[in-house]
Formats: structure tokens, sequence, C-alpha cells
């Protein structure tokens, strides 16, 4: 049998984000991973590394090229794959696209957050940043609340508009502050380095569910709202001491360490206590999610 090799547009085709979610949660109860990520320059060119090793479920690496000056070259930015490796004796499995394991596994980790997180009636969702990780959100949380109805907002109201123009449960808020106090899940995908998404927003009985920030510089939401919020996270280990959201209030003494109440290896304390409480949910995207994400691709490829 050949090495599969599993490109995005036909490995998507045979994917379901509530399957995913299961799979997420199937593999929380492994193991918990070890984790190591590389990182190589050569000027502004950068190559990541990230590997995940899950006794019973095997290793994945998933490497990406970052080239800032490719689009002059008519070439994208960032380029990569997931090395998939066999848990039992080591043998390379499956090639997987990077930004196929990449679009599923980011979505898929707020999905799951929510699921376990936002109240069952959550009908209203807001999304905070129009880009890429914007749009897969509209399709994974669609999935897990079909029901809902969504607003986006972004700092460009033209990208906006854009992203709501072919959606038809798609509204544009012009007002972020009276969007988050409308909404009964908020989501945010922004690299900002200032909070744009105040505590003093938030109402009662939401979940706020934050993807942007991935470096120790980076916080979406202000102190007060980490305050104001009972606090989930993926992974201790991949968040707390990696992630300016959570890294840099501890450090100030804005919330202790006993703020950061679980994580997904602590399944019977990430939930809901009451329908009034304000959940919050930070998405860290460790390796051992890409790793789960790309088992997951590689069962369906195989079964179809």
């Amino acid at each position: 049998m050949s090495l599969p090799i599993i490109p995005f547009a036909e490995g998507e085709k045979l994917l379901d984000w509530i399957g995913l979610t299961e799979a997420l949660t199937a593999g929380h109860k492994l193991p918990k991973a070890e984790i190591g990520d590389t990182f190589l320059y050569r000027g502004k060119d950068t190559l990541l590394s990230r590997s995940a090793w899950i006794d019973g479920m095997g290793i994945a690496v998933k490497s990406a090229t970052i080239f800032p000056d490719n689009p002059s070259l008519g070439q994208p930015v960032v380029g990569g794959g997931v090395n998939l490796f066999s848990d039992s004796d080591g043998a390379l499995e499956a090639l997987v696209d990077f930004h196929l394991v990449t679009k599923w596994k980011t979505a898929g980790d707020s999905l799951l957050g929510a699921l376990k997180l936002a109240r069952k009636d959550s009908r209203k969702i807001l999304i905070i940043g129009a880009g890429t990780v914007g749009r897969t959100l509209r399709e994974a949380y669609g999935a897990g609340f079909p029901d809902a109805e969504f607003t986006i907002w972004n700092r460009t109201q033209a990208n906006a508009e854009k992203f709501a123009a072919s959606d038809d449960k798609m509204q544009v808020a012009t007002n972020l502050e009276a969007a988050v106090k409308e909404a009964d899940i908020i989501t945010s995908a922004t690299m900002v380095t200032e909070p744009n998404l105040k505590g003093a927003w938030l109402q009662e009985g939401q979940h706020v569910d934050l993807i942007g920030a991935y470096r120790p510089d980076m916080r979406e939401v202000d102190d007060e709202a980490l305050q104001r919020a009972r606090i989930f996270v993926d992974s201790f280990d991949t968040t707390v001491g990696h992630i300016g959201e959570i890294k840099t209030p501890l450090e100030t003494g804005a919330i202790a360490r006993e703020h950061l109440l679980a994580d997904y290896y602590e399944p019977d304390k990430m939930k809901r206590t009451s329908a009034s409480e304000i959940t919050l949910f930070k998405n860290g995207g460790g390796a051992h999610l890409d790793l789960m994400t790309s088992r997951y691709i590689l069962k369906q490829w195989l079964a179809r």
C-alpha cells in the first residue's frame, strides 16, 4: 500500500465538525502528550516544527515554512505539511496538508470548548475578525449550533460586509460593544496586542472563546474580562507560560493560577455550573491537537 498523501480539497470533503470534536474528546482520554517546538531562521524567513507524541496514538511532526516575501513571487506566505508516524513501530503512515490540519484543529478546538461551556440554548454568536479563521469559525459553530444566527465585526468594516454578503444568517456589526452585549457566544480571532474586548461589556450567561493571541505580547481581552469569568484552557502546558492572554495577567497578579479551572485533560471540571455565569475559553492550539486532528483525518481518508 502506498503512503497516503492527503491534500486539502480531497481531505476536507470527508470531514465533519462534530466527528472531529468526538475525536478530540477521545484523544484526551489517552496519556498526556509529550510536546516540543523548534524554530529555525534565515533572515525574515522561518521554519517552525511542532511535534507531539501520544502513547496509544502515535507521533505527528507539523512543519511550516513562513516566507513573508512570497506574495511578490505569486506564492503563499505559509507552506508545510504534517508527518504522521505509527505508534507501534514509528513508521511514516501519512503526509497531510498543513492548511487542512490547521484549519480543522483550530476551529474544532474552539467548537469543543463551546459545546462543553456555552449554554445549550445559545442562539446569537458574534465572530470578531473577518479573516480566514473567522470564516472557519462560522463553519464550525454553524455545525455545533445549527439554529444560531451570526454577527461579524471586523476593524475594517468592508471586510466584514464581504464576509456576510453570501450568508443569510450573518449580520454585520458596526459597534463592537453593542454586538458583544447582545451575543450568547463571542468568538474572537484577532492578532492584537492591546485588548479590544472589554470585561465591562460582558453579560451574564455568555461564553467567550479566544483564539487570536499566540505570542507572549498578544491579548484579546482585558483583565476585567478574566476576573469576571470562569476561565478554562485547552491545555495548561501550551497556554499558561506561553501566551500573553494568560501569561501576562498571571505575572501582574490580575488573576491567580487557581483562576484557571481546567483543561481538556480534566473533563469532569470542564463544564458550566450555572446559566448565569460567564465562561471563558483560551484556545492555545498545541501540537497534541494537530496529532489528534491528523489521526481523525487519516481515519476518514482510509474509510472513504
